[in-house]
């Protein structure tokens, strides 16, 4: 499965007011593992750059005066991303900008990203997962362990590395079955031995729990239930008649 994981900076927070792109940075993944290919340019916007948005990600007007436009850089752009599925955090804004990008093309061939891939929006991923929580990228990196110290300022290529990390361990964290570092065309080299379980092994020991640790469990589903408003999956696996609101 090919996966590109995506993010973008901005000169403002609306497509629709004429903001633009200024940087894209999307890395690839290929069954789960990085394949070293990337995309990342900064754009010329042909327009101010909001004082807000310079705070975040530290790209000045100046900065971006001799970069290429999007419509430079716009084929390029779509042979790496089609095909693929898109990975992006809060997709619905990189995603908006990004066919305001193509609009302003007037490309037939591509009217909306849609038409050339399919996109995973791992903000709704993570909040499905962690209902009532923070799901931030930086939340989502204190969360599972995620290196993001290099982060002072927001940047698209660097922002889209760490996001494929969180992607991954959100996700199940192990990239590959096999233990080669290739998994196309093998038939079981470099896997770890299966460990053989002996038929005269003792039966296990079954320790039940005491009253007391049975009404702390009780307690402690009862607290994530509230918290998640009645979505605590566990209560609906033990009890089939119950649903999740």
């Amino acid at each position: 499965m090919r996966q590109i994981v995506l993010d973008t900076e901005t000169t403002g927070l609306v497509p629709s007011e004429g903001h633009r792109i200024i940087e894209i940075g999307a890395i690839e993944l290929h069954n789960r593992r990085p394949t070293g290919r990337h995309f990342h340019h900064y754009l010329q916007p042909d327009r101010d750059i909001d004082a807000g948005a310079e705070e975040v990600h530290g790209i000045s007007a100046e900065f971006l005066a001799d970069k290429p436009r999007f419509a430079d850089v716009a084929r390029e752009f779509l042979e790496f991303v089609g095909g693929a599925e898109l990975v992006i955090h809060n997709a619905s804004f990189d995603v908006g900008f990004l066919n305001a990008e193509l609009a302003r093309l007037d490309r037939s061939d591509c009217p909306s990203i849609a038409t050339v891939c399919s996109v995973l929006d791992t903000l709704a991923l993570a909040r499905r997962l962690h209902p009532g929580q923070r799901n931030s990228l930086d939340a989502l990196c204190r969360r599972y362990g995620v290196d993001n110290s290099g982060r002072s300022l927001h940047g698209a290529l660097l922002d889209a590395q760490i996001l494929a990390d969180v992607y991954l361990a959100m996700t199940g964290g192990q990239v590959n079955l096999l233990l080669g570092e290739d998994s196309a065309g093998q038939t079981g080299e470099g896997m770890a031995p299966t460990p053989h379980v002996r038929g005269d092994r003792p039966a296990l020991r079954v320790i039940a729990p005491s009253a007391q640790e049975l009404a702390a469990h009780a307690a402690y589903l009862e607290g994530i239930d509230k918290a998640s408003d009645g979505r605590c999956l566990w209560r609906t696996l033990v009890d089939p008649e119950r649903q999740l609101g």
